[in-house]
């Protein structure tokens, strides 16, 4: 009986990874084979491979008169940009502090930042909407990205650097400290060559989830300032008809970008994740 039992048991795990697999897959490949299909096709068979392929959906997303996809894209590749470039050098220095701080005082600041993953973004989203009106930050990008800074994306990078520095020898720190090294200049020039990994895993991290963030621009910029293209493809859903092909080529357009990015990055990314894996 157990030799017939194993067999069955590992065909059950594998017919449930393969579900599990196909539920991760499907709306991917639905969405990618949708970009270039017509209208009828997608409406007769989603999953249908495009026969004949055409690229008319992505003539029409680029060829918009109200421009959504190129202001979209611009504006999503400036936010990310911009609350990356902000939050990176803003978390690893934080994260330095805090490791050579006292293991108390090292606990009650970690604590701090724990809220920050703790509370979810929704539930502070109105008042940081409040507090950018009052400081006449609100339809701003600035007030956009200074609410990014904030909460749980600055506690997430401050984490991963934090037990990344865990990693780097006291030795390294102590030479520089003895060759006359200040804090500053420790941080830039030691510190963070060193937590290169953590800093790809963490642009990587970052910049997809401010990418793909819908509530923030939506409430904080608001349809008068502009549109990221995640707010740009909500747009495009109409009240009484969609045009699913030319949606759906908005769609492919604006995941182009990030794509990209993790493939120019992977490298460092994977390797990051091994660093702190193996250490």
């Amino acid at each position: 009986m157990s030799t017939l039992r194993i067999p069955l048991r590992r065909r059950g795990h594998l017919a449930s990874a393969m579900l599990v697999t196909a539920a991760y897959i499907l709306p991917v490949y639905v969405a990618l084979v949708s970009a270039f299909k017509t209208q009828d096709q997608i409406l007769a068979n989603p999953a249908a491979p495009p026969a004949p392929f055409t690229f008319d959906n992505i003539i029409k997303a680029l060829s918009r008169p109200d421009n959504l996809v190129q202001g979209g894209l611009g504006n999503s590749v400036f936010v990310t940009a911009a609350t990356v470039v902000l939050l990176v050098p803003l978390a690893s220095a934080v994260s330095f502090y805090i490791s050579q701080r006292t293991p108390k005082v090292k606990a009650a600041l970690l604590a701090f930042f724990a809220l920050g993953l703790m509370v979810p973004p929704q539930v502070v989203l109105l008042p940081i909407v409040e507090l950018l009106t009052v400081i006449g930050l609100d339809h701003t990008y600035p007030g956009l990205i200074l609410s990014n800074i904030g909460g749980g994306y600055l506690s997430f990078a401050v984490f991963v650097y934090v037990g990344f520095l865990r990693t780097v020898p006291p030795e390294i720190i102590e030479a520089a400290r003895v060759d006359g090294a200040g804090d500053v200049r420790l941080w830039w020039q030691v510190i963070m060559p060193v937590v290169r990994p953590a800093t790809a895993t963490v642009s990587i991290f970052l910049g997809l989830w401010v990418w793909n963030d819908f509530l923030n621009p939506l409430l904080i910029l608001g349809p008068l300032q502009g549109q990221t293209i995640t707010t740009g493809v909500y747009l495009s859903v109409g009240g009484y008809s969609t045009d699913y092909g030319q949606l759906f080529g908005i769609m492919f357009l604006s995941a182009v970008i990030p794509v990209v990015g993790y493939l120019v990055s992977q490298r460092e990314f994977i390797h990051g994740l091994m660093s702190g894996a193996s250490k």
